[in-house]
């Protein structure tokens, strides 16, 4: 028997969650139905985030993202505080390990003046203040308002909202394809007023079976942290290397958990299929097919310098190079300490196959019928609220050009 709903959000992540709760917000007397493929919402991307809560310094001004990460930052720092949920609100130092990345601190550090972002160039001796294990080129950045949550506490918190607020929410139901007159799914056919694709690692799939993401592909990267067994309070503030600011990828950094103890990455090994997790898991012949495919022909022109970023990545899968890579930031690093690594992520990193670029910024596109958000890698998690309120907005007044 076919069913019938307003709003069919397709992924039930931190933006599909929190879309979800704006369409119910926005459209009280309208119907939200919610799918998502596994057993529980959030298994994949949001879930397995690092749980850093970014404060919105790293983004050019034109941006989406400095557009939306320092209202989210604080937005979900709030929501964190008044629904009792852990919150780690130890800062983040952003170091420089030697002369040649000075510059790049002073960029981010006008970046964050232009965001709106406090952020604060402190001297070598204050940032050993702030941490004692610091290491540094002469000066350091430090973000008060970086924080760290645990990711599955926040959306666990957001399912409970999205019910009580009314949404239908169907788990363990995929999304199969899209009909003359309603979508396909595992659970039976669904017809909708308005689809929402919010389906993370297939949201390229999805969006092309409403005629969208011609110029687009999703290209997954695994990321993998590896934990410390030092004790809770062995750092006392994330600890970040100054990024090359053309690439997504932040590099290997220090990141103090909500629980105060310490973990190291993460990689960015480019993965062969799309939940390409571990071992044979989710193993898809016509996923390797097209990903490596497409990676072969990236490490063949070397589209913006593939090359060498796959095999520096590669590197990291070992523990010592990462321990070696963390030293550079932090005293008193050794191999040792660093045998655990944390459960694998996947980066839904979106890929324009016309320009052979990697889109550094969110990317959506939609008509009067269907809305889909195609690039929500970092740092969605933290923008998520406003995102969703600014994906509504262009909602209401047919206005799909991200």
């Amino acid at each position: 028997m076919q069913q019938t709903t307003d709003f069919l959000i397709i992924g039930g992540g931190i933006i599909g969650l929190t879309l979800a709760l704006e369409a119910r917000r926005r459209f009280p007397k309208s119907s939200v139905t919610l799918l998502d493929k596994e057993k529980v919402c959030g298994s994949h991307a949001s879930g397995r985030n690092s749980g850093v809560l970014h404060a919105g310094f790293y983004y050019s001004a034109d941006s989406l993202k400095a557009r939306f990460t320092r209202e989210g930052n604080r937005r979900l720092t709030q929501y964190c505080v008044e629904r009792g949920l852990r919150i780690n609100r130890c800062g983040k130092l952003v170091v420089a390990r030697n002369a040649s990345e000075l510059p790049g601190l002073s960029e981010l550090l006008q970046r964050g003046k232009r965001n709106g972002v406090e952020v604060h160039e402190i001297t070598e001796k204050e940032a050993r203040e702030i941490e004692p294990r610091a290491r540094t080129h002469e000066k350091a950045l430090f973000s008060p308002s970086t924080s760290s949550v645990d990711p599955t506490e926040v959306v666990r918190t957001l399912i409970g909202d999205a019910r009580a607020a009314g949404v239908i929410m169907f788990t363990e139901t995929a999304y199969l394809q899209k009909t003359a007159g309603a979508i396909l799914t595992s659970r039976g056919p669904i017809a909708a007023g308005f689809v929402i694709n919010a389906a993370g690692l297939y949201a390229d799939k999805i969006a092309r079976d409403f005629g969208f993401s011609e110029d687009y592909r999703i290209l997954p990267f695994k990321g993998l942290y590896l934990y410390s067994d030092e004790p809770a309070g062995a750092l006392r503030t994330n600890i970040y290397p100054v990024p090359d600011v053309e690439k997504p990828f932040l590099g290997v950094h220090f990141t103090v958990t909500v629980d105060g103890k310490i973990k190291i990455g993460p990689t960015a090994v480019p993965a062969f299929w799309r939940e390409h997790y571990r071992g044979l898991g989710n193993f898809s012949f016509t996923e390797l097919f097209e990903v490596v495919g497409r990676e072969l022909g990236m490490l063949f022109h070397n589209d913006f310098g593939f090359r060498s970023l796959a095999i520096n990545e590669l590197r990291k899968s070992s523990k010592a190079e990462m321990a070696k890579l963390a030293s550079e930031l932090v005293t008193g690093v050794t191999p040792e300490h660093y045998r655990t690594w944390g459960p694998p992520g996947i980066r839904a990193q979106l890929v324009n196959i016309t320009k052979r670029k990697l889109e550094m910024d969110f990317r959506f596109e939609g008509d009067c019928r269907s809305l889909h958000v195609l690039n929500a890698v970092s740092p969605a998690f933290t923008c998520a609220l406003p995102f969703a309120e600014y994906l509504f907005d262009c909602i209401q007044r047919d206005k799909f050009a991200a």
